[in-house]
């Protein structure tokens, strides 16, 4: 790492909800590389049919992600004046997909999350 590892010290967490490939760390991470495929179907009839979820039938989970413009290296000099990194009392009420809550360094992090949601409704019939 760039920085020289720290001790991390929290007073206190609460984490109401953490979703898929996500995660809470407390101290110092080289990488981190979570990926989440979520397929959701939503039926006024609930109906399955046993055949679907395929995800290579949609572009969505296969097409190349955009990447970011790589900035020129910058030198930098970094002096921590404490070797703590202290957090008090922490309250999280949701983490979701891919993502994550961290209390520390790290040195890189690439994340992906690719949600197709299908609202299959009923047409032609009368509001209730």
């Amino acid at each position: 790492m760039a920085c020289a590892p720290r001790t991390s010290v929290v007073r206190s967490l609460k984490v109401n909800d953490i979703g898929y490939a996500s995660t809470v760390f407390i101290g110092d991470l080289i990488d981190f590389s979570p990926v989440t495929n979520v397929f959701a179907v939503q039926r006024e009839i609930p109906v399955f049919y046993g055949d679907e979820g395929h995800l290579s039938a949609y572009p969505i989970y296969s097409s190349p992600l955009p990447r970011a413009r790589q900035e020129p290296a910058v030198q930098m000099d970094v002096t921590n004046t404490s070797p703590v990194i202290c957090a008090g009392n922490v309250r999280v009420i949701a983490i979701s997909a891919a993502s994550m809550v961290q209390f520390g360094s790290v040195r890189s992090i690439r994340s992906e999350a690719r949600v197709k949601n299908i609202r299959q409704l009923l047409r032609g019939l009368p509001p209730k």
